[in-house]
């Protein structure tokens, strides 16, 4: 199977521990496909970062995806980067499974956390740490 015969987008996911936020593109990233964040699957804004949140929002997209004419994926997963934590939050992982059930081909699954090379000065710790 080639990549001719098919058509790839890119599924860019930022998983923060707050909420999760899909979009997809085509390959050069330049036209946006579908895009959903985690306040669209749910009603309380604490669930919105919940895998269950994620894998609604990334069906729902999976659908416009198909529409479009989208076989296959790349997944780019930030977390929330930083001087925060470089893992990404709770949403990430259930959006790719929920992805690879809907029947879309994944391809690569790549981590572009920004992280930086000694930039700016962490947040004072809670409680005196």
């Amino acid at each position: 199977m080639s990549q001719d015969d098919d058509k790839w987008g890119i599924a860019h996911v930022h998983a923060s521990f707050n909420n999760t936020i899909m979009t997809v593109t085509d390959l050069t990233g330049a036209e946006t496909i579908a895009k959903s964040s985690g306040g669209t699957a749910v009603k309380q804004n604490r669930d919105e970062a919940s895998p269950y949140a994620a894998m609604q929002m990334a069906e729902s997209v999976a659908e416009e995806v198909k529409a479009a004419g989208i076989t296959g994926l790349h997944v780019r997963v930030r977390g929330p980067g930083g001087n925060l934590q470089k893992s990404p939050g709770p949403g990430a992982q259930a959006t790719i499974r929920a992805l690879a059930r809907s029947g879309i081909e994944i391809g690569r699954i790549e981590d572009v956390t920004p992280i930086p090379h000694d930039g700016s000065r962490a947040p004072k710790g809670k409680g005196g740490y």
